[in-house]
């Protein structure tokens, strides 16, 4: 089977680091994971500088890129003028994502849930009015940082709001990496019953994106998210570590016979190249290990 990577490593992979990497190192990062064949990458985050700075410069990363042909360039947009924003630099994707929650909407883009469900279908109607592709990412979806337990009924009555808008699909987030494969089988087979295309985002915090990304390709997903090297998290949710390493996952998929049309050797190349940029050893494994020819699959 098919499974389609989107690299979030250039956003949610850098917005959380210490060290800020100016915007011709990160349009340097999209174009080095583009050549490792990933068909998705997450370039620019297009939030307020001043609360993100680490994202500062989205339309300079955009404008920097050498693009590659079939390759689709993704910004992540938190609101109306992210959105704007995000279209005026030319990206090729709009990826809309709010909690699930009232005290994370609050704290994270000072919404409600109500009024960011509003706000996606108004989204989804404008992208395809400007040609672009639009998803939407329901955050916190697992488990709320403020708010705890995160009931599965709760998130399938969102996605299901959401999904009567028709993006071109919808990605559950577990932002704080507290779900487990259980929940993971539970959600996605009640999202996919809306008949949309459904995705998934993971991180690492408990050590189970691994396991739960497995969880999700059994259960149907066909995208899945994922950051190069395992960097990430998120500023606004206490104790978020990394996404799961997108070069762990490859390697997972690959010996598990899916196809991804991702040169493994070359996005290890990619995370130890941005091991270097950051000064620091990445959290994700397989680019330290290496590449390993599985015998049976």
């Amino acid at each position: 089977m098919r499974i389609e990577i989107v690299d979030v490593g250039p956003r949610d992979g850098l917005q959380n680091e210490d060290k800020t990497l100016s915007p011709e190192i990160r349009a340097e990062l999209c174009e080095k994971l583009t050549a490792a064949g990933v068909p998705r990458v997450e370039a620019a985050s297009f939030v307020n500088p001043k609360r993100v700075p680490q994202m500062a410069g989205a339309e300079e990363v955009m404008a920097a890129i050498e693009r590659s042909p079939g390759t689709s360039y993704a910004g992540l947009v938190l609101n109306e003028k992210g959105y704007e924003r995000a279209v005026e630099a030319g990206v090729d994707e709009v990826r809309y994502a709010f909690p699930v929650t009232e005290t994370f909407a609050k704290r994270n883009q000072n919404t409600t849930v109500a009024d960011a469900t509003q706000l996606a279908a108004r989204l989804v109607e404008r992208a395809r009015l400007d040609g672009v592709r639009v998803s939407i990412t329901l955050s916190a979806a697992f488990g709320d940082p403020f708010e705890g337990k995160v009931e599965p009924e709760h998130v399938l009555e969102i996605a299901g709001s959401v999904a009567v808008s028709g993006p071109d699909e919808v990605v559950l987030a577990d932002t704080i990496g507290v779900g487990v494969p259980n929940q993971v089988h539970k959600l996605l087979e009640g999202v996919a019953a809306h008949g949309i295309t459904v995705g998934c985002h993971f991180h690492d915090t408990r050590n189970t994106g691994i396991a739960n990304a497995a969880a999700a390709v059994e259960s149907g997903a066909t995208v899945l998210d994922a950051s190069v090297g395992g960097t990430g998290g998120c500023p606004f949710a206490p104790r978020a570590t990394g996404n799961i390493a997108t070069e762990d996952l490859v390697y997972l998929l690959h010996g598990m016979g899916h196809d991804t049309g991702i040169n493994l050797d070359a996005l290890i190349e990619a995370a130890a190249w941005l091991a270097r940029q950051l000064d620091k050893e990445l959290p994700g494994q397989v680019y330290k290990a290496g590449n390993f020819e599985l015998g049976f699959r």
